[in-house]
Order: C-alpha cells, then sequence, then structure tokens
C-alpha cells in the first residue's frame, strides 16, 4: 500500500486530498492540530491515520514525524496560513505568524523527515500563484511564499541525487475556510474538489510545478515577465481599484 502524509489535513485542500488518497486505497497519514476533526475523518476513511502536531513546534514536529514506521511514497507540505497588512504598514507579530507556519513549519516537517527519504520519495510543497507578481495586501504572505518557491527548487536540484522528486503547488483561489475571509474578488476561484484532482493529476507527472486554474496562473506568469516597473505599475492600479 503506497502512503502519503498530508500537513494541514483538517481543512481546505488538505482535507480534500486526504479525503481523495485514502479513497484511492492509499495510506494516509492526515497530519494537523484538531484532534476532533483527524478522528472523524478517520471514522470515514479506513485507511487514513491520524497524527496531531503542531507543525510549527521544531520539537513536537520531530517526534512525531520520526515515529512513523515507514518512508513514505509521498510528502505534500500543505499547512499554511494566511494574513494581509494594510497601506504597507509593516507588523512584525503578523510577520513572524505567517512565516512561522507557512515557511518553519515547512522546514521543521522536511527536516523532521529526511532522514527517511529513499529513490523515489516525492516531496510536494504547496506555495502560490502570489508569489509571481507583487500583489496589493499580500507582504507577508506572497513573501512567505516567494520563500517556499525558492525552497522548493532548490531543494529539487540539491535532492535529485538522492533520488527524490520535489514539486512546488502554486494555487490560485481555491474556495476554503481561509479565502472565505478574503474582504476581495476572488477571480476564477475554484473548488476543493478541482484543487485536489488538478493536484492528484500534477503529481502524478511528477511534474517539477504544478499551478492551477491554468488561464489565472498563466496570465500571473506572463505579468511575472514584464519589467519590474510594469509589475508595480500593475499592482498599483489593482490597489486603486480596490480603494
Amino acid at each position: 500500500m503506497k502512503q502519503v502524509v498530508i500537513t494541514g489535513a483538517t481543512s481546505g485542500i488538505g482535507e480534500q486530498l486526504a479525503r481523495d488518497y485514502a479513497r484511492q486505497g492509499w495510506r494516509v497519514i492526515a497530519c494537523g492540530r484538531n484532534q476532533d476533526k483527524l478522528d472523524a475523518m478517520q471514522r470515514d476513511h479506513a485507511s487514513l491515520e491520524p497524527l496531531v502536531f503542531d507543525a510549527t513546534d521544531r520539537d513536537q514536529t520531530h517526534q512525531a514525524l520520526g515515529a512513523l514506521s515507514a518512508s513514505s511514497d509521498l510528502v505534500i507540505l500543505n499547512a499554511g496560513t494566511c494574513e494581509y497588512i494594510d497601506y504597507g504598514k509593516i507588523d512584525v507579530p503578523l510577520f513572524k505568524r505567517v512565516f512561522d507556519i507557512n515557511v518553519f513549519g515547512v522546514l521543521n516537517c522536511i527536516e523532521a523527515l529526511q532522514a527517511s527519504f529513499v529513490p523515489g520519495t516525492h516531496l510536494a510543497i504547496v506555495g502560490s500563484s502570489a508569489s509571481y507578481m507583487p500583489l496589493p495586501r499580500a507582504e507577508a504572505y506572497g513573501a512567505s511564499k516567494a520563500a517556499i518557491s525558492y525552497l522548493a527548487n532548490t531543494l529539487s536540484v540539491d535532492l535529485a541525487h538522492q533520488g527524490v522528486t520535489v514539486s512546488l503547488i502554486s494555487p490560485g483561489f481555491v474556495k476554503t475556510p481561509l479565502t472565505d475571509k478574503n474582504d476581495f474578488a476572488m477571480p476564477m476561484r475554484v473548488t476543493v474538489e478541482q484543487a485536489s484532482a488538478a493536484i492528484q493529476a500534477g503529481l502524478e507527472k511528477r511534474k517539477a510545478e504544478v499551478h492551477f486554474p491554468r488561464k489565472f496562473t498563466y496570465f500571473l506568469k506572463i505579468i511575472a515577465l514584464l519589467p519590474t516597473s510594469w509589475q508595480i505599475a500593475i499592482a498599483r492600479r489593482m490597489t486603486r481599484k480596490q480603494a
């Protein structure tokens, strides 16, 4: 039986992925902080095993993931959060909250699991299409996801000699409890079912980057090819529209 480890499995994309892989017969190590939710998911899927820990706690993460009895075929590091700032006003505690889970939570998990990586292991890290270009209010979130993008691409180079594949997952807007809090338009937003299907299809092909919905992410990628001054001008126009 193939084994997949999924962090942030108690809601949104992570929950949908956990349920979908369990339905397909995978042994799913569903990770999160909500014991009750994980227990409920286990009752729905016999092959799903809850693993409760806080990824921002290095010792707790090492203890939980280090106890896994076998190497995993697939690891999807999905746990994350999003907070916005207003009018460029830097809020260091906010930045720290975002980076603690989006960056250091990912690093804690990789550090805890790396001894179990074997040839054929597939590591997938969830970034965001927000890292493609400067977006209004996204200083903390976008910067954290830009760090994840660089991390994933560099690990793809450095882990290749071990036979480990690394994929970066860059979603556009997905309807989740996190995006339900957004107070702005979210073009081409997709469902978690659509997001899970796109991720599974991309990972099955071991793509270096899985991004979706394609029309939206390619649009952002094209903007990212423009001179930086043009990108900033576009972002400023977006800010004026939201004012």
